[in-house]
């Protein structure tokens, strides 16, 4: 079997929306990222650090990961202790709960090749519990409607149902850095029944490279963003409205065009990343051309700078507060709310204009103001 499924659970989200996409990327390959370095390196310090709790023997490899960092011993040391805290509350239903970590889960009944792993997995009478660690900060990521979340769900159920009495399934991503613990519930009928009615039929589809391609937030992953020529029609109906008068345009126009606003930004953004990189490898576009960019001045030894200036009479050194990140590390949470808990203050944040999904609570406006005085 291949070391990356081509249905995989990770990218679950996009097939399952646009299931001809996932053939259409199959030998396309991954750029390497600083952010899946972390993120993996951050996994890796997760499991050790979730089996030294749990008394399992493992070696310590924080000093093999490049992107360690206090941040990162922070964030696996609060997820850890949350995956001990769920085992502790599944210990309470069932004597002889068993967790899983980085375990492989295999979903191939209803996704040819399907499989996935899973970062911790709890598995016990009355209640499955998977939970997914998520160190990136750029998307918030919800535990309802998970396609990733339930294609776990299904590989373990899968191998554990029949060894333990499962009648719920409970899914939680954990996203430190994002301030994110959301967890989703439902049934184990109701995933079966997920998994025969939606994910089986739409996984052949795309296994087979048929179906419909479809443009929307899902394709922000997809190694064809850039080109695609779906994605380009979606965004490309904005055509139609006449942005040099914007102060033309009626209500219903703005309406209708304010949810394709940050899809036609990430859009706009991907085609440029990606004919840059074209130009850089001899692609020429008309009218265009490839200079330096603006650049920064900055020393070529701090240590040496600081040297030269201190011995020349002079400071070079400037001081500043730690910030609140910086400065709880340094007092422990204990000692920083007891010395400065009055000292802390959260301005209120600038409006901004989300969709109703949003989950944040809507703020006051100017004519919700009128309406309370009237």
């Amino acid at each position: 079997m291949p070391e990356h499924a081509l249905l995989s659970a990770s990218s679950a989200y996009r097939w399952l929306a646009c299931p001809p996409s996932a053939k259409a990327c199959e030998n396309i390959k991954d750029t390497a990222s600083t952010y899946a370095q972390q993120g993996t390196d951050a996994h890796t310090l997760c499991e050790y650090k979730i089996k030294k709790a749990i008394g399992q023997k493992t070696d310590d490899m924080t000093d093999d990961l490049e992107f360690f960092d206090s941040e990162m011993d922070d964030c696996s040391e609060e997820y850890a202790n949350f995956v001990i805290e769920q085992l502790e509350k599944a210990k309470e239903l069932c004597p002889d709960p068993e967790l899983l970590i980085e375990e492989r889960l295999d979903f191939s009944r209803w996704v040819p090749e399907g499989f996935g792993t899973g970062d911790a997995v709890i598995v016990a009478d009355k209640n499955l519990h998977i939970i997914d660690f998520k160190y990136g900060v750029g998307v918030l990521v919800e535990a309802e409607n998970n396609p990733q979340m339930r294609c776990y769900a299904l590989g373990a159920l899968d191998t554990y149902d029949g060894i333990y009495d499962i009648e719920t399934v409970t899914m939680t991503i954990f996203q430190p850095r994002r301030g994110n613990v959301s967890t989703a519930q439902m049934s184990k009928s109701e995933l079966l029944d997920w998994a025969q009615s939606t994910l089986l039929p739409t996984a052949k589809l795309a296994y087979e490279g048929k179906g419909e391609y479809k443009a929307g937030d899902h394709c922000r992953f997809c190694k064809l963003k850039a080109t695609c020529r779906k994605r380009a029609e979606y965004n490309l109906q904005l055509a139609q409205y006449d942005f040099e008068m914007p102060n033309t345009l009626e209500k219903e126009e703005i309406t209708a065009i304010l949810p394709k606003i940050d899809e036609l930004v990430s859009w706009g953004n991907d085609i440029k990343e990606y004919a840059l990189q074209q130009a850089l490898s001899g692609v020429e576009y008309d009218g265009f051309k490839v200079v330096e960019g603006r650049s920064i001045r900055k020393y070529t030894d701090e240590e040496t700078v600081a040297s030269l200036v201190e011995s020349a009479g002079y400071d070079p050194y400037e001081k500043k507060v730690l910030g609140l990140t910086a400065m709880t590390r340094l007092l422990g949470k204990k000692k920083f709310d007891e010395l400065l808990g009055d000292c802390i203050v959260k301005p209120q944040g600038k409006p901004v204009l989300v969709p109703e999904s949003d989950k944040r609570q809507s703020i006051t406006t100017a004519t919700n103001d009128f309406k309370d005085l009237n």
